[in-house]
C-alpha cells in the first residue's frame, strides 16, 4: 500500500492511496475460506464446496468489503500518525479520483480531498480587557418572583357568578346563523373553556357580568378572541380549521371558576422549599433573594461567555477551506437540506466552527481534561436546575444522583455536557490571560445591555 499527501494550498490537500492485490488478498482468502466451511450448497457436503464456486459466488463482494475496510483504516491511521488535522471528513476527490473497474482491476487508486485545519495563535495578553458584571437586583424582581410562586401554587375555585371579569367559564357552544337561530350543521362544542381576562372585546365581556350556571349568552366569538390559536383551543379544532370562522355563537354556562393565588403561609413555604426548611415570610423572601442572585449570576456568566467568544473571534483571524466545507456539509446531510439552504446557514456554521477550533487549540495545547467526577457533578447541577424550574427545590439528593447518572447514559446528553464543561474550562483559561474588570450594574441596565447586544 502507498499513501501520498499532495498539498494544494495551506487549507486544501489531496490524499492519494494505492491498494495492491497483496494488501487485501490474504484477508479475502481467509474470509472466503470461512465461507466455504459454513456453506451449505446443493450437491456438496457442508464445508466441501469447491473453492472456485465460493469465489464465483462471493469473491467480488468480499473483495469490495475488504478493500473498503482497508482503505478506511489506512487513511485514518495515516492522518493520525502524520498528525494531520482535518476539518470534516475526507471526501472522494472531484478532480483526482480515477475511474475504477472492480471486475477487471486488481490494483486500485483512490484520491480524497482534505480540508485542513488552519494554523493560528491566540495572542491574548493582559492588554486585552473584558468586563464581568455584578448584577444587583431591582426591588420589583423580588415581587415578580414572589408573585410567580403565589400563582404557581394557586388554584381555581368554583364561584356562583361572574363578578370581576377574571373568571374562567366552562360551557357549550352552538353556532348561530345570520338570523340568530341555531345553524343547521353548524359547529357544536361541549366542555369548552373561555377566560374572560383574555377576552379582547370589552363590550362582549360586559355581557358576561352577573351570569350564573345554566345562563345563556350569544356573541361573536371571533371578536372576543381574534387569535386563531385561542379560537382553535376554545372550539377544540385545529388552527387551520377556524381561519374562516366569523359567526355568532350561543354559549351555555356550565361552571364558573376563579383563580386564586396561594396564601403566603407555612403550607406554601413547605411546598416550595421542603417541610420545615422555611418558617416565616421573612425567611421565604430571603430564599427568593438567594434564588434571584443565583439566576443573575448565571446571566452574568452567560454574558461573559458571549463576550469572550466575540473577543476571540474578532482578535484571531484565520481562513477556512470554505468550498470543501460546503461540499462536506452537503454530503453528510444529503436529502435533508438543499445547497441553497446550506449556503444560507453557512455563515453561522463558519462562526461556530471558528469558535470550536479556538476551543480545541486551548484544550489541546494546555491539556485540559474532564474527569468522570466532574461530569457527574455537572449532570447533577443541570438536574437540580431542571427540577427548580418547576418549583421543586427539595428533591432528595439520592433522586438527583440517580437521575443525573441515567442522563449520562444517553450518548447525546453526555456529549452535550462534555462540550459545555470543556467550554467552561476554556473560558476560565482565557480569564488567566486577559484583564477582567468587574463592574456593578443594576438588573434594569443589564437587561438593556443584553437587548442592545441582541439587536
Amino acid at each position: 500500500m502507498n499513501i501520498v499527501k499532495e498539498q494544494i494550498d495551506d487549507l486544501n490537500a489531496v490524499l492519494k492511496v494505492r491498494i495492491s492485490k497483496e494488501d487485501y488478498e490474504p484477508k479475502v482468502t481467509k474470509t472466503l475460506t470461512d465461507y466455504r466451511k459454513k456453506a451449505r450448497l446443493d450437491g456438496f457436503r457442508p464445508g466441501n464446496a469447491p473453492m472456485g464456486l465460493i469465489q464465483k459466488m462471493y469473491g467480488k463482494q468480499v473483495m469490495l468489503e475488504e478493500v473498503n475496510k482497508l482503505l478506511s483504516e489506512s487513511v485514518t491511521k495515516y492522518l493520525n500518525d502524520e498528525k494531520i488535522h482535518i476539518l470534516g471528513d475526507p471526501l472522494p476527490s472531484e478532480k483526482e479520483q480515477p475511474v475504477i473497474d472492480f471486475d477487471t482491476q486488481t490494483e486500485f487508486d483512490f484520491a480524497f480531498d482534505l480540508g485542513l485545519s488552519p494554523e493560528f495563535e491566540l495572542n491574548l495578553s493582559s492588554k486585552d480587557k473584558l468586563t464581568q458584571y455584578d448584577i444587583t437586583p431591582a426591588e420589583k424582581i423580588t415581587e415578580t418572583y414572589l408573585d410567580s410562586y403565589l400563582r404557581r401554587y394557586g388554584s381555581f375555585k368554583t364561584v356562583d357568578m361572574v363578578e370581576d371579569g377574571k373568571e374562567s367559564l366552562t360551557g357549550n357552544f352552538v353556532e348561530l346563523d345570520e338570523n340568530g337561530a341555531v345553524k343547521e350543521d353548524g359547529l357544536v362544542t361541549e366542555a369548552s373553556v373561555i377566560y374572560l381576562e383574555f377576552m379582547k372585546d370589552d363590550d362582549i365581556k360586559k355581557e358576561f357580568m352577573g351570569l350564573k350556571a345554566e345562563d345563556v349568552v350569544s356573541f361573536n366569538l371571533r371578536k372576543a378572541y381574534p387569535n386563531d390559536v385561542e379560537l382553535a383551543s376554545i372550539l377544540h379544532k385545529k388552527k387551520e380549521e377556524v381561519a374562516s370562522i366569523d359567526s355568532n355563537f350561543q354559549f351555555t354556562v356550565k361552571a364558573i371558576s376563579l383563580f386564586e393565588k396561594a396564601n403566603l403561609d407555612q403550607e406554601l413555604f413547605d411546598k416550595v422549599f421542603g417541610e420545615g426548611d422555611v418558617k416565616s415570610e421573612e425567611e421565604f423572601k430571603e430564599k427568593i433573594q438567594e434564588e434571584i442572585k443565583h439566576n443573575l449570576q448565571r446571566e452574568s456568566e452567560y454574558k461573559f461567555r458571549v463576550d469572550v467568544k466575540e473577543a476571540l473571534l474578532s482578535k484571531v483571524s484565520f481562513k477556512l477551506p470554505e468550498e470543501f466545507l460546503k461540499r462536506w456539509i452537503f454530503s453528510i446531510n444529503e436529502g435533508k437540506y438543499t445547497q441553497e439552504q446550506i449556503d444560507q446557514d453557512f455563515p453561522k456554521f463558519m462562526n461556530d466552527l471558528r469558535w470550536q477550533l479556538l476551543q480545541n487549540k486551548v484544550i489541546r495545547e494546555h491539556d485540559l481534561k474532564v474527569s468522570d467526577e466532574e461530569l457527574v457533578e455537572f449532570s447533577k447541577y443541570i438536574t437540580r436546575m431542571q427540577f427548580e424550574q418547576y418549583g421543586l427545590h427539595n428533591v432528595p439528593e439520592e433522586n438527583i444522583d440517580n437521575y443525573a447518572k441515567e442522563t449520562l447514559k444517553r450518548p447525546e446528553e453526555r456529549k452535550r455536557m462534555l462540550e459545555k464543561i470543556y467550554e467552561d474550562k476554556v473560558i476560565d483559561f482565557v480569564k488567566t490571560l486577559v484583564t477582567v474588570e468587574n463592574k456593578v450594574i443594576s438588573s434594569e441596565d443589564f437587561d438593556k445591555l443584553m437587548e442592545a447586544n441582541n439587536d
